[in-house]
């Protein structure tokens, strides 16, 4: 048998396999590389959008390592000083395909390898929509785990700690 009935019928490859199709593409294929030209996209812009799609999960409270978070909250007190998307992202582009390498704090109660999966999820689709690029991988290191009543007594000594 050569094809299925959908393609029998309409002479079309169903819409899910033209899908997959589209999303494996030949190695020579890229919307990026053309005979007219072709785009690179910078470490950079991959790395933002990266960002802010793991950002965009519930679930997901911060992004980066102790050291990179610690820099961050000295960086939001600097007036004018913008707060870096890609703070614990980082990437590999290539002329067709990126790897993005994530360090999440997960928010307390939430099923990590479930988060993984929609984190990477959104992430994927995020660059290969904005990009082009194909994404060959997105490994996710969970570094630490938000605890809402930490903060809260925090900020509780410290407004008694305060001199009036």
């Amino acid at each position: 048998m050569t094809g299925t009935t959908a393609e029998k019928s309409t002479g079309k490859t169903p819409v899910s396999e033209q899908d997959s199709n589209i999303r494996k593409g030949s190695a020579n294929e890229s919307a990026l590389v053309t005979d007219q030209g072709s785009t690179a996209i910078a470490d950079l812009v991959v790395q933002k959008v990266a960002g802010l799609a793991a950002r965009e999960v519930r679930g997901v409270h911060a992004l980066g390592g102790g050291a990179a978070r610690a820099f961050g909250a000295i960086r939001d007190r600097i007036p004018g000083a913008s707060a870096s998307v890609g703070q614990g992202v980082s990437v590999e582009v290539g002329e067709k395909q990126a790897a993005v390498d994530l360090e999440l704090v997960v928010e307390y109660g939430v099923a990590i390898p479930d988060l993984a999966r929609a984190v990477r999820r959104n992430v994927i689709t995020a660059i290969e929509q904005m990009t082009g690029l194909q994404v060959v991988e997105v490994n996710i290191n969970v570094n630490d785990v938000y605890i809402a009543e930490d903060d809260d007594e925090e900020n509780e000594a410290a407004a008694t700690n305060r001199v009036q």
